[in-house]
């Protein structure tokens, strides 16, 4: 379903996530987030405590109309939507909101300060004025900005190739790729994405073909090991493996933001690639 990604990313498995009072809502986009066991991990990776509801045929999503990942709504009691928020960051202002909300319902206490909320990794709030890099689908129904020659062949297993130029926001494959309707899938290392690109930091959605894979990879940017522009899912040489089906974050530039080439190399096969988002 189509939707506008605030800030070019995902937070909670690429799903939507409304918080309805004190209710999580996990809206999926890809058929791994309809996945109770999923759900359930990356809710202990955040340290989520709060009920979560799996809305796997877009109920709730419809009845919000709503477009954005992720998504915060507040309710009064009478059900009526009084704030709302589309995206990471603004947590002084949604927490405001929500003592406003609470004020007006009647509950008493001093205490209004605010509470310091120091983002870091996915939470982090896109680098706004330097990203120029939308989300990039790597399946085949929506593979906008595919430059490998010959193009894309939908369930197929072939070879494809890096062309020798690329220009912003277009990305190619090289190695034995099947491009399924959503992923990407290499059978068999070695084999590479590689994109052009524009903004501080690079995601990709992806996971292992089967359950209890590990599939190892190294990036490069420029043709270099990131360094300090590393994501936290890999380490200064741009190693990393891919262990569940999840947002792996592979770059977070500190510096100056240009056109890059960034690459991901596969080290074996069996793995999903589904999305790169930018932010």
């Amino acid at each position: 379903m189509p939707a506008t990604r605030v800030f070019g990313r995902r937070t909670f498995l690429g799903s939507a996530v409304m918080t309805l009072a004190v209710i999580g809502v996990h809206t999926p986009e890809f058929a791994f987030e309809k996945d109770l066991d999923n759900v359930r991990r990356a809710m202990q990776h955040m340290n989520i405590g709060f009920p979560i509801a799996l809305d796997n045929h877009y109920v709730l999503w419809r009845a919000f109309d709503n477009h954005h990942w992720p998504a915060l709504y507040l309710l009064d009691a009478g059900g009526r939507v009084r704030y709302r928020h589309f995206g990471e960051g603004e947590y002084e202002r949604s927490e405001k909101a929500m003592q406003r909300l609470l004020g007006a319902s009647g509950a008493t206490g001093d205490d209004r300060g605010i509470v310091s909320v120091m983002a870091t990794g996915f939470e982090l709030a896109a680098d706004w004025p330097s990203l120029k890099s939308p989300e990039i689908y790597l399946g085949h129904d929506r593979s906008e900005g595919f430059a490998s020659p010959g193009g894309a062949s939908l369930a197929k297993r072939r070879a494809y190739k890096v062309p020798a130029r690329l220009d912003l926001n277009r990305w190619a494959l090289d190695g034995e790729w099947t491009m399924e309707s959503q992923p990407t899938i290499l059978g068999s290392a070695p084999g590479r994405i590689v994109c052009q690109f524009h903004a501080r930091d690079v995601h990709l959605v992806m996971g292992p073909l089967h359950r209890d894979g590990r599939v190892r990879f190294r990036v490069s940017v420029d043709g270099q090991p990131p360094g300090p522009a590393r994501g936290v899912d890999v380490d200064d040489r741009g190693a990393g493996t891919v262990i569940e089906q999840r947002l792996y974050q592979l770059v977070r530039q500190p510096g100056l933001i240009v056109d890059r080439t960034f690459e991901i190399e596969f080290l074996d096969g069996g793995v999903e690639a589904f999305a790169f988002t930018f932010g």
